[in-house]
């Protein structure tokens, strides 16, 4: 028997070594994610700290969001699209259906990032002061985004071979926490339209 254990062993090794049987991410694509989202929380942190509630709560026009619903939009988005994530992570990996995705995690980037073409967005991620100041809505948003670069930084699930659908297509699961870097990312960019408003509260 030990004859038979021992060669069994070694094949099992050698095949760990050479990463047949790992099935995770690679060390470049788990460093580049992890950049992204630390990056895009320290964008965000960084445009908000030391802005006064009525620097917050300005709005150029009145139909168009503040800083603050900004920011909640993104901290209430931080929790759904990481649902979504959770959710296809119940499913075993299927690398069969590794051809349903058909956009690079370049091109995603692009799209979500972009304000050349302005989305209105679903109710269920519309700000409505529900987490009750913003300094609470910070919180909640940097707890969920360190929760997930937490995640990111030790997973060993096969974040490729998992999926999720968004209105465009098909993504994979490491495309749904770039999905959610870009996205911070781009209301960032809306809070700087905010901020450089003519308008806007000298303090």
């Amino acid at each position: 028997m030990k004859k038979l254990i021992l060669p069994v062993l070694a094949l099992t090794y050698a095949l760990l070594g050479f990463g047949i049987l790992n099935t995770g991410l690679t060390d470049v694509e788990r460093e580049m994610a992890v950049t992204e989202l630390i990056k895009t929380r320290d964008r965000l942190t960084n445009t908000v700290k030391g802005l006064s509630e009525a620097q917050l709560n300005f709005k150029a026009t009145p139909e168009s969001w503040s800083v603050a619903e900004c920011v909640e939009h993104l901290a209430i988005s931080e929790g759904i699209i990481g649902g979504m994530l959770e959710g296809a992570l119940q499913t075993p990996a299927d690398p069969t259906k590794r051809d349903s995705v058909k956009m690079s995690d370049k091109a995603l980037m692009g799209i979500i990032t972009s304000r050349e073409k302005k989305v209105k967005t679903g109710e269920a991620f519309e700000p409505s002061g529900k987490f009750g100041s913003s300094k609470e809505t910070l919180k909640a948003f940097t707890a969920a985004r360190d929760a997930h670069i937490s995640y990111l930084k030790s997973t060993q699930d096969d974040l490729r071979n998992h999926y999720g659908q968004l209105p465009f297509g098909t993504i994979d699961g490491l495309q749904i926490l770039l999905f959610i870097s870009g996205h911070t990312e781009r209301h960032v960019a809306q809070m700087e339209e905010v901020i450089a408003h003519a308008d806007f509260p000298k303090e």
